[in-house]
């Protein structure tokens, strides 16, 4: 492990995250929110100035690259300690006192989970507000992303990193420099951003509730300024302006890449990203017959919510429109199962990923075939090209790890009282980073009556959830600690 290498690195991404807090300080001084403005200054400049003192401290210091372990530590200590600087403001300005809810809170941000503790939104400052969002942002491409831009000037690579925050069956390389990497990725990602925010002006929104609702969207997160969400402004061209980042935002980066760039036939054969467009076509339908008639006199209504509220679980958004809970229950059902899926890997969704749920039903469709033909040979093949068989173990270990996070997470809130309903959402709403279940945990509902231990468990979902599992959990392994 090396420790100095480790510090100086993380100390970097903090005086990163220092510097965009500027940003919602601007937002409280034009504001008048003298308070907010306050709490933003005592956490920037001590934050920035211990921050620089170790980068320039360890300046200097020859270090090595980051290898596979360092990385590991590296970015579960860096999304740990955006995650408590990020809440110091709430509990510093009096927005969220407590410190189990802030952290929550910010968790949930910066994980683009979208659960919340809050139960009056409206009433929240201006800047709070911002802020809040903006930890969807940041988090959304990924604040280690981010750092992997920049760290060059560090004289730092990224490789190792990227793996770490990322480790899901593929983890595209765009360019042969990492950095490169990340920054098309990032640059991508803030066309999407002025692109959103733009469309959302133009169909009504001012221009701080089209940013905090294009960072919820990108993000795939799910904060909005609103008590009653993106159904506050009953406006079919927001609904589907944001159904379509939505979606976008669920699709892997680098074919966006390969998009603008004009490799257009290269994507006929990217099996995961027709398979989750079906998957919205079908579930969007099927919600649609269900609603119509019932919940809805019109079937063009009744396909705007459902392609809204379809999107808004499989892309694990977690916007409502409508309370779904009152929903016919097949139309339920269908939600339900969407958040078991989630969005296509090399996205800002969360949940298994298209891409592994694919190959486990490939793989469970060989094993048939194997029982008709013993003696048979026959290949798993996605985007036209053969799958290994490790990553076919790869997936089926993460899958089993992934339930086995869910039935624990599960458990933690049965143990304080709730139903098997609120219980079992809750929990695929923290780990699959969704933020609205069903039961206690419904679109109109929030966490803020969960007692703290179980806060505090589901903010651990949360941060699991967003790094797929493996990068935090493989620290708390005694193997990962033995030295070689």
């Amino acid at each position: 492990m090396n420790p100095v290498l480790i510090v100086k690195t993380l100390s970097f991404l903090m005086l990163i995250i220092s510097g965009f807090m500027l940003i919602p300080a601007a937002i409280a001084l034009a504001c008048g929110e003298t308070r907010e403005l306050i709490s933003f200054i005592v956490v920037i400049l001590p934050l920035s100035a211990l921050s620089g003192w170790f980068v320039l401290s360890f300046r200097k210091r020859k270090t090595e690259a980051f290898s596979t372990r360092d990385g590991f530590i590296f970015v579960t200590a860096s999304w740990l300690a955006a995650s408590v600087a990020g809440s110091l403001p709430f509990i510093i300005s009096g927005a969220i006192p407590s410190f189990p809810d802030a952290f929550f809170e910010t968790v949930s941000g910066f994980s683009t989970t979208g659960a919340s503790i809050l139960t009056d939104v409206d009433c929240l400052p201006r800047s709070m507000l911002f802020w809040r969002s903006f930890t969807h942002w940041l988090g959304g491409m990924g604040i280690v992303v981010l750092a992997v831009a920049v760290l060059p000037l560090l004289g730092i690579g990224g490789l190792q990193l990227i793996n770490a925050e990322s480790p899901g069956p593929t983890v595209d390389r765009i360019t042969p420099r990492i950095a490169d990497t990340a920054k098309i990725l990032w640059i991508i990602y803030i066309g999407f951003t002025v692109a959103q925010t733009a469309l959302l002006m133009i169909a009504g929104m001012d221009l701080f509730d089209a940013l905090t609702h294009t960072f919820g969207t990108l993000a795939t997160g799910g904060f909005s300024t609103k008590n009653a969400g993106v159904g506050h402004y009953d406006s079919a061209a927001i609904e589907i302006i944001i159904t379509v980042f939505m979606l976008l935002a669920s699709i892997s980066f680098s074919l966006h890449y390969r998009a603008l760039t004009g490799r257009l036939r290269s994507l006929a054969g990217e099996t995961e990203a027709k398979v989750f467009l079906l998957i919205f076509i079908i579930s969007t339908m099927a919600v649609a017959l269900s609603v119509y008639g019932e919940s809805y006199p019109s079937f063009g209504e009744s396909l705007r919510h459902a392609a809204f509220q379809a999107a808004s679980i499989l892309t694990t958004t977690g916007f409502a429109t409508a309370d779904f809970e009152q929903w016919p229950f097949f139309a339920q059902g269908v939600l339900f199962l969407l958040m078991f899926i989630g969005g296509s890997s090399g996205s800002t969704a969360g949940g298994i990923k298209v891409f592994r749920i694919v190959i486990l039903l490939k793989q469970a469709f060989i094993e048939m075939l194997f029982l008709i033909h013993p003696r048979g040979i026959f290949t798993l093949k996605v985007n036209n090209g053969v799958v290994r068989k490790d990553l076919v173990y790869s997936v089926a270990g993460f899958f089993f790890l992934y339930i086995f996070m869910l039935l624990c997470t599960s458990l933690v809130v049965a143990s304080s009282g709730y139903d098997l309903t609120t219980s079992l959402t809750t929990a695929l709403a923290t780990l699959g980073n969704i933020g609205p279940g069903f039961g206690e945990v419904g679109p109109t509902n929030n966490y803020a009556f969960f007692p703290d231990y179980v806060k505090w468990f589901l903010s651990f979902a949360m941060l699991v959830g967003r790094l797929e599992l493996y990068t935090v959990l493989i620290i708390l392994t005694p193997e990962f600690w033995r030295r070689r």
